[in-house]
């Protein structure tokens, strides 16, 4: 069987890798802020600004940033698929929740750059 890997259409497999691999992304974040929360005795502003001052800091933030959007939009399909039926409604809720996941991603663009 052939597939056209320029289609925008998603699949089972796609999702399931998606969703596993932004997890680990997102869990490794975790860890990492955890790990930042328990080995600095206090936590002013400076420190926190020296933190994300550092290019790695921004890059792996962006990088759980935009595994948080995917994972959260291939969650929203599965659920609003199952729960919401008609089809209209389906489409306007999930629209706007997609929105705001990206408005976040936005954001946390604007705030981590900025730093």
């Amino acid at each position: 069987m052939v597939t056209n890997q320029a289609s925008l259409k998603r699949d089972g497999v796609q999702d399931f890798v998606s969703l596993r691999t932004t997890a680990i992304v997102i869990l490794a974040y975790s860890i990492f802020m955890l790990w930042f929360f328990a080995t600095t005795p206090e936590i002013t502003y400076e420190v926190w600004s020296g933190f994300f001052s550092n290019l790695g800091v921004k890059v792996f933030t962006l990088a759980a940033l935009v595994s948080i959007m995917i994972h959260v939009r291939i969650g929203l399909w599965q659920v609003l698929t199952d729960y919401v039926k008609p089809h209209r409604v389906r489409i306007v809720v999930q629209y706007l929740l997609n929105l705001i996941a990206f408005a976040y991603v936005a954001v946390g663009l604007f705030v981590l750059w900025g730093v």
